[in-house]
């Protein structure tokens, strides 16, 4: 359960172009640049000396993510690679399905940890596997809803509020939820450093 190097590099790539997109929609917004709304375009080169690798490496990343309609192909002189829809529009959980899969698949990580056995001894009663697929949920929620904008208006020193505003959504959004059915097993969601959501009683 990681990330890739094709999945972190491919998302500093995509970002470098909607940084891109962000300064010229600034100098729009100042006159200092013509109205168009398309931003201009990063050469494979640019974007590999901004993130520090090979471009020939770059090249691949930007290929993916081209064919994955997440970015387009500008020909010409001046061309290069822009973002194919707003930064707004496009979350994060979309350009990691692009460059790679899910942190965690139950079937795959059962049929690797199998043992000696053919399948798992623990198939039917698994709290591990309910562990990592319950994360995975919390992960894919939170890739959802943030998109590349987010990452870019978002420096380093104000992350950590800003995940805490997303679990604290989270969480609200869990006590809303209906109660289970007879004796399942009711799990309350704690953003960091909040109080937990106690359970409203009957």
């Amino acid at each position: 359960m990681k990330l890739t190097s094709q999945e972190e590099y491919g998302l500093r790539c995509i970002l470098s172009l909607a940084r891109r997109q962000a300064q010229e929609a600034a100098l729009v917004r100042m006159g200092a640049a013509g109205g168009s709304s398309a931003s201009a375009p990063l050469t494979i080169g640019q974007i590999a000396e901004l993130e520090g690798f090979s471009t020939e490496y770059a090249g691949k990343l930007m290929g993916i993510l081209t064919r994955a309609g997440l970015v387009e192909s500008v020909r010409g002189r001046h061309g290069g690679y822009r973002l194919a829809r707003p930064a707004r529009a496009i979350c994060v959980s979309e350009v990691l399905a692009a460059l790679g899969d899910k942190l965690y698949r139950p079937t795959e990580t059962c049929d690797r940890f199998s043992g000696d056995s053919s399948f798992c001894v623990h198939s039917n009663t698994c709290s591990i596997r309910s562990l990592w697929s319950g994360l995975q949920l919390l992960l894919d929620w939170v890739l959802s809803r943030t998109t590349l904008h987010d990452l870019v208006a978002t420096n380093e020193s104000n992350m950590a509020e800003w995940m805490r505003s997303q679990f604290e959504a989270l969480t609200q959004l869990a006590a809303k939820a209906p109660a289970p059915a007879g004796d399942g097993i009711n799990v309350t969601l704690v953003a960091p450093g909040a109080r937990s959501v106690e359970p409203a009683e009957s």
